[in-house]
């Protein structure tokens, strides 16, 4: 059974190359991306996937984003090297490499409406942006027309978490410590961009839209209870705002967008907990097979390992298993990426 990664980061040479001489030394998660090779070391990245039978990579972006680097048109231009360095990776190397998620950046709206057309002309499967931009909220109106066409595009915008140091733990403070900000942060971040998404009717008002949501949509499947019922009650915990009128405005119950209108991955860092919760709680047709490669401590193979680990020892029907593992991602997108 092939077997289709569909979350995995990999930074083209010319991108980095131009990065080197705007940043420098990135902090923090930049540090972390220098420290492993086969994310922009192609020939390495190749000997990791052949290291897999039957298996694929889709390649995208991983972090900084753009726009926390640069600003205005100049995210643009970052994005457009990106994005052209996959299209050249993947005709050449299509075997391990059969698409790519194009680059954009909402810093600068109507930039990343321009790119996401021209990316999903040259090829791309969908677009990647991610949960916050530079602290604001994906529901600003700034971001509309962006969702509006990538509805009308008909392909998935893929969502990565981001929060950095900068955010503290606590109100007293100035940074998170412990790098709580990627541990805990990421997982609340991705859930609650989706909440935004939600009760701002991003979704009502782009029916059909595609969203894919990393890491199993974090700590959304363990919070069922207070998605549902919590949330059937919302309101009764605030004195300024009438949160019920808002959730009667709505076209669902709460609980049923975050299953029913997203699209999640199985990337949880070997833990086969929280992919027997992500796969009860979703609905099979709406789960993508994605390993996060290649940050593990193997740098590469550990995560991938774990994840198809995992996903072949689940108790499914074979069907069921060719979903998660490629036939989803094929609808997602509408490209035939199995021979």
């Amino acid at each position: 059974m092939m077997r289709i990664d569909a979350w995995t980061h990999f930074i083209p040479k010319p991108f980095a190359d131009k990065m080197e001489q705007i940043a420098g030394n990135f902090a923090d998660i930049g540090k972390r991306m220098r420290e492993i090779p086969c994310i922009h070391d192609l020939d390495e990245r190749r000997r990791v996937v052949d290291t897999f039978p039957d298996y694929a990579q889709i390649l995208m972006h991983g972090m900084p984003p753009i726009e926390n680097v640069v600003q205005g048109a100049q995210t643009e231009e970052l994005c457009k090297l990106i994005n052209d360095g996959f299209v050249d990776i993947c005709a050449k190397h299509k075997d391990q490499f059969p698409g790519w998620v194009g680059q954009v950046s909402l810093g600068y709206p109507e930039g990343a409406v321009r790119e996401a057309q021209r990316a999903i002309k040259n090829g791309a499967l969908g677009v990647q942006i991610y949960t916050n931009i530079n602290g604001k909220a994906l529901d600003r109106p700034e971001y509309a027309e962006f969702f509006a066409t990538m509805r009308k595009l008909d392909k998935p915008v893929w969502i990565h978490p981001t929060r950095d140091a900068n955010f503290p733990d606590y109100l007293d403070e100035k940074k998170s410590l412990y790098e709580i900000w990627w541990t805990f942060g990421w997982s609340y971040e991705t859930a609650a961009a989706m909440a935004r998404l939600v009760f701002s009717k991003t979704l009502d008002n782009n029916p059909g839209l595609k969203l894919v949501m990393h890491h199993f949509g974090g700590i959304v499947p363990m919070t069922e209870g207070r998605i549902g019922p919590g949330w059937d009650q919302i309101g009764a915990r605030t004195s300024d705002a009438d949160y019920q009128a808002l959730k009667r405005s709505l076209k669902k119950r709460p609980l049923d967008y975050f299953k029913q209108d997203f699209i999640v991955d199985t990337a949880v860092f070997t833990s086969d907990a929280a992919t027997r919760l992500g796969l009860e709680f979703y609905p099979n047709e709406h789960i993508v097979f994605a390993s996060d490669c290649p940050f593990d401590p193997e740098k590469g193979t550990m995560y991938t390992r774990e994840t198809l680990r995992i996903l072949d020892a689940a108790e499914m029907p074979k069907a069921e298993k060719e979903n998660i593992y490629f036939r989803n991602l094929e609808k997602l997108t509408g490209t035939k990426l199995v021979k």
